[in-house]
């Protein structure tokens, strides 16, 4: 049992819950995820660890609800439990000094987003943070983003905060004045495919995270199979982070659909 110490909302359906883990926050480094089931037959979700405090022995989640589960974990308070939480698992970014990283991140992204950013700063690159949101509202984590970087770009479909504009925007106008040596992005997977057509344009090596479409975590079930380089991998084992030149995202996409009628019968459920 892995209880909840704190809870905060980041918008209606997004909370960010701090978990007491205390082994996994000595051992998780960025980009690594954890397995939580909220009770012991409930469905098992893969959370990115957005970040840990190894004092404290907690580590912290972003969740949004979107099906039955995540929404029953949103609903969650300071007080209750989660009855499991494993981890950390995946593979852990790949921290160099490389020069110039944009990091681009949209929805809750930006969560998994913010510790491969401190990780990036902290390895002595320059770190430029674009992030995107169809509102204003939907901007989550820009004060810890401007704590952890050179720089924070913010774009709104509406323009209702930072510049009118997509991610895309932002990032390519940070390419068009300066020299970029890596980009990182992660967020849903039609931004994701068309930051990684922007950087291919400009050959620029660019990494994604492709959590989203995780299930189990354990590499058993097959629902994360993506094509990568025309190669099929699992993102829960292979991954989470991939070339992105290297991504079929239509497939993925695609895949993605295959759960929509179950999701929607397990709401149904959840609200009668």
């Amino acid at each position: 049992m892995n209880k909840i110490l704190s809870k905060k909302m980041f918008s209606e359906k997004v909370a960010c819950l701090e978990v007491e883990a205390p082994l996994i926050a000595r051992s998780r480094k960025a980009g690594h995820f954890v397995i939580v089931r909220i009770d012991e037959r409930g469905e098992r979700i893969p959370l990115t660890i957005a970040d840990a405090d190894i004092q404290k022995g907690t580590i912290t989640l972003v969740v949004q609800a979107v099906g039955a589960s995540s929404t029953r974990i949103t609903q969650l308070e300071p007080g209750d439990v989660l009855h499991d939480v494993v981890g950390p698992l995946g593979h852990a970014t790949d921290i160099q000094k490389y020069g110039t990283v944009v990091c681009c991140g949209g929805g809750v992204g930006v969560a998994p987003l913010y510790p491969i950013v401190k990780a990036m700063h902290e390895a002595g690159n320059r770190v430029i943070v674009v992030l995107a949101a169809r509102t204003k509202d939907l901007i989550i984590l820009e004060d810890e983003m401007r704590a952890a970087s050179d720089e924070v770009i913010i774009m709104t479909d509406d323009g209702s905060y930072g510049t009118k504009g997509l991610v895309t925007n932002g990032v390519e106008t940070v390419i068009n004045r300066e020299k970029v040596d890596k980009v990182v992005c992660i967020g849903p997977t039609i931004m994701m495919k068309f930051v990684a057509l922007l950087t291919k344009k400009y050959d620029i090596s660019t990494i994604v995270s492709l959590n989203t479409i995780m299930v189990d975590g354990t590499g058993m079930c097959g629902a994360c199979r993506v094509s990568v380089g025309g190669k099929t991998k699992f993102v829960c084992v292979d991954g989470p982070e991939f070339d992105a030149h290297e991504v079929d995202f239509d497939e993925m996409m695609m895949r993605m659909r295959a759960y929509k009628a179950d999701e929607v019968e397990a709401m149904s459920k959840l609200n009668a």
